[in-house]
């Protein structure tokens, strides 16, 4: 599938624990030189938590009120949200939701970064959006689902346009964090049950199409496939990658977008030939880059090395990143170290 040099780069998964922007771009500059082809802001201040900061702006919608029928989300905390009455599905809008408002600032940080020789000149800004469903998905009541999506939806196509514009392509890498419908895709979890009728793959396709749709030539499209982050923990455990490549082959045969690169967890335990064996039956273009997280600060670099042999009997050329995000973290100590532990992979062979 991907001949040539291998892909020795090091991904950046999303949020970094450290101080700012210009503390990442700093870092991982210098530890990682030109095998950083793409680097994010670190996702600071709310968005450390992911979709989180988006649930005061739902909840300050004139449309949308607290369902008190409803218990605490059990993987969120939060208290779902519903349709105050007698609101029109075609009169629910939203307007700016944030994102492109922090990307604008964070990438005067990462220009200033590159011009000064701290980033490879080379290297992209990665902007890190959640689908809309993956923020609607926990927050918003089944029954509400149906009208809050849509409108939400055409808010963060409205994000995009306005990082099209902000950005220039040329240094623009755009990943969607695909969690929520990995889950769904995966479909063991008993909480996160699909919300619609029949094939729950040709839903989500059709959904990633569509906000994949308006992505100019020249921008970078990445794809996160993620199993979850709460409290550390997947929310279930991949049995394999099996599912992982189900839903890379998918947005493969839908999105009509160059795919840049495809980002796959691997949990800690797994240095086996099962786990592993999926990723034969990759569809990807050539060249479509292949990160998998098995950088683990548990078992440091003889696991990451049990890992990286076992995964190499299945696809010849990957790189490498963590599981997910590094926001949680507790201390930029612990980040650091973790990052340090990248360049340590990397230098072992």
């Amino acid at each position: 599938m991907q001949d040539g040099a291998p892909v020795r780069g090091v991904h950046l998964v999303g949020s970094i624990a450290l101080a700012s922007p210009r503390r990442v771009f700093e870092e991982a500059g210098a530890l990682f030189g030109e095998r950083l082809k793409r680097v994010p802001d670190g996702e600071p201040g709310g968005r450390n938590l992911w979709i989180s900061w988006q649930y005061p702006l739902l909840r300050a919608n004139p449309f949308l009120k607290v369902d008190e029928s409803a218990d605490l989300n059990p993987a969120s905390g939060f208290r779902r949200l519903t349709l105050v009455d007698d609101v029109p599905a075609s009169g629910i809008a939203f307007g700016e939701l944030g994102y492109a408002r922090e990307a604008r600032a964070s990438y005067i940080d990462f220009r200033r970064a590159r011009d000064a020789g701290q980033l490879p000149p080379g290297c992209r800004f990665q902007v890190c959006l959640p689908t809309p469903l993956a923020c609607l998905f926990p927050f918003i009541s089944r029954d509400a689902l149906p009208a809050v999506e849509p409108a939400y939806q055409k808010a963060m196509l409205g994000e995009l346009q306005v990082l099209f514009e902000e950005i220039p392509h040329r240094d623009l890498a755009l990943q969607w964090d695909v969690c929520v419908e990995m889950v769904l895709w995966d479909g063991r979890s008993s909480i996160y049950v699909p919300p619609w009728p029949g094939a729950v793959e040709k839903h989500i396709l059709s959904r990633m199409a569509t906000v994949c749709a308006s992505i100019p030539t020249g921008v970078d499209l990445g794809f996160h496939l993620c199993y979850g982050d709460w409290e550390a923990r997947h929310f279930i455990e991949p049995v394999d990658m099996g599912k992982m490549v189900e839903v890379a082959n998918g947005l493969k045969a839908v999105v009509p977008h160059p795919i840049a690169y495809v980002h796959m967890p691997v949990p800690i335990a797994r240095s086996d030939d099962e786990y592993f064996k999926p990723l034969a039956g990759l569809a990807l273009d050539r060249r479509t880059e292949i990160y998998l997280g098995l950088i683990h600060l548990q078992d440091g670099v003889p696991g990451a090395r049990r890992r990286m042999e076992a995964a190499q009997k299945y696809v010849k050329h990957f790189g490498l990143a963590t599981e997910c995000g590094l926001g949680r973290c507790k201390t930029p100590d612990v980040v650091s170290c973790i990052l340090q532990l990248h360049a340590e992979v990397c230098a072992s062979g």
